[in-house]
């Protein structure tokens, strides 16, 4: 049976045509093009080949364009991964080609008063602490001192942190670091590159600490969906997760270049509530009308993420749980594809 037969006639429509989903995914708010008009370009986004990339490098094209700036955004990957060339070109996004693990050809990318750092390595580590070391921790120190003269905002983890109780409202930015697993120490040494050169030359940093993305095709959303839907059990030993529209995520994002500095500052972005992933996968049966198979039982803490600082400063993400769940419902159910990457969120022993 294909994983879109058999299931309620009720379920929700698409918020958009299949072909524009990148589009919808991109669309700026106000605050984004008033922080874009604020902010000198041409903006890079180094690492724009994975996951996110195309969408941010997307919203800040169209919203440099609704300010009327002509300022470049220049998307600059390897592009071996999920995107090509292609799939920014189309939308006016200049792109570089590049590796910035080579130290020549980091050197020869541009000057740009503005850049955002998405670059990293996470599964298929757990045996690979060479690759870790030098994805997660030599190339950003590099990456950093070149663009010593830039305003960055690079990505991290919420994994940064321990696991906190399930009932504490999740870790703030003025919680500790103490990373569980190799993944989680690289990505907590990756900070430590930038937060270096943000001591050593001034340079203002944002620390972007994110839990957890999710659009049509990936996330944790997506992971329990896709199991209720092919009858597979759902593990809810890490019992309580934080999740993001990646619309809202990229927003946030973008405004945090108001808040990057010298020292580098942390900023939580996720979204408002802890979920229950028992909940979200009865959610989903409900949705699907399908039972729904659990196993495990909850552990009294969990990677989870407080960005109550970021909501206070640039308010609440606009999309709800609700929503995304009908949407991802709706994209499952049409036989919309996924980039077959499961975020490994049920893992307590940080190794992916």
């Amino acid at each position: 049976m294909s994983s879109s037969a058999a299931v309620s006639s009720s379920l929700p429509s698409l918020p958009c045509p299949p072909e524009r989903v990148d589009d919808f995914l991109s669309q700026p708010t106000p605050a984004v093009v008033d922080v874009l008009a604020r902010r000198p370009g041409p903006v890079l986004v180094l690492g724009a080949g994975g996951k996110m990339g195309l969408h941010m490098c997307l919203m800040l094209r169209k919203a440099l364009d609704r300010a009327g700036s002509k300022d470049p955004v220049t998307a600059v990957s390897r592009f071996s991964s999920l995107q090509d060339r292609s799939s920014f070109e189309q939308y006016g996004v200049a792109t570089l080609p590049c590796d910035l693990t080579d130290a020549a050809s980091l050197e020869r990318l541009p000057e740009a008063p503005t850049v955002f750092f998405m670059a990293g390595v996470k599964f298929g580590t757990s045996s690979s602490p060479t690759l870790l070391k030098a994805i997660n921790s030599d190339m950003p120190r590099s990456v950093a001192a070149r663009f010593r003269r830039s305003r960055i905002v690079a990505y991290s983890t919420g994994c940064v942190y321990p696991f906190v109780p399930v009932t504490s409202g999740g870790a703030t930015e003025d919680t500790p670091p103490a990373p569980v697993g190799d993944y989680a120490v690289s990505c907590l040494a990756r900070e430590q590159a930038f937060a270096e050169a943000a001591q050593k030359f001034g340079t203002a940093v944002a620390l972007i600490r994110l839990n957890y993305s999710v659009e049509f095709r990936y996330g944790v959303l997506v992971d329990i969906a896709q199991k209720v839907l092919s009858g597979q059990p759902v593990d809810v030993t890490m019992g309580h997760v934080n999740v993001i529209w990646q619309p809202d995520a990229i927003a946030h994002s973008i405004l945090a270049l108001e808040l990057a500095g010298s020292p580098a500052v942390p900023v939580n972005v996720t979204g408002i509530e802890t979920l229950a992933v028992r909940d979200l996968a009865q959610r989903f049966a409900k949705v699907f009308d399908r039972p729904v198979q659990i196993v495990g039982r909850e552990e009294p803490t969990a990677w989870l993420n407080n960005a109550a600082r970021t909501h206070q400063r640039f308010g609440a993400p606009s999309t709800s749980v609700d929503t995304m769940i009908r949407y991802i419902a709706a994209w499952l159910t049409n036989g919309g594809t996924t980039w077959g990457k499961p975020t490994g969120f049920e893992k307590r022993d940080g190794k992916f």
